[in-house]
C-alpha cells in the first residue's frame, strides 16, 4: 500500500503527489480524439472509461506519422521528385513535394483518423 507523505505549508499540511506523466499525443491523436468525440461518441466514451483513450490515441499518432512519412517517400519517388529537382529547380520541387505532402495526408485521414 502507498503511504501518504506530507509538507508543511503555512499552517497546513499538504499531500505530497505526483502527477501521471502526460500522454505524448500528437496532431494526428488528437485528430482521432475529436472524430471520436462528434462521430462516434460511444466508442470515445468506453475508451475514455475504461482508461484506454490515451494508448489508443498515442498509437494512432504514431501510425499516422510513420505513414505520412512513409507515403511522401513513396510518392516523390514513384514521381521522380528527387534532390537533383530540388537542386535545379526548387519551385517545381517546393509545389511538386507540397502537392505530395497533401495527397498524402488524404489518405492518413481515410485510413487511419476517419476510419
Amino acid at each position: 500500500m502507498n503511504e501518504l507523505t506530507y509538507h508543511r505549508e503555512g499552517d497546513c499540511l499538504l499531500p505530497n503527489l505526483i502527477l501521471p506523466e502526460a500522454p505524448r499525443i500528437g496532431v494526428w491523436g488528437m485528430r482521432r480524439r475529436e472524430f471520436l468525440k462528434k462521430h462516434h461518441s460511444g466508442i470515445y466514451t468506453g475508451l475514455l472509461l475504461s482508461g484506454k483513450l490515451n494508448a489508443h490515441l498515442e498509437e494512432v499518432d504514431c501510425q499516422a506519422e510513420e505513414m505520412l512519412f512513409q507515403l511522401v517517400n513513396q510518392m516523390a519517388q514513384a514521381e521522380g521528385v528527387t534532390e537533383q529537382l530540388k537542386a535545379t529547380n526548387q519551385m517545381a520541387w517546393g509545389g511538386a513535394m507540397n502537392n505530395i505532402q497533401e495527397r498524402a495526408e488524404e489518405v492518413v485521414y481515410a485510413e487511419l483518423i476517419y476510419s
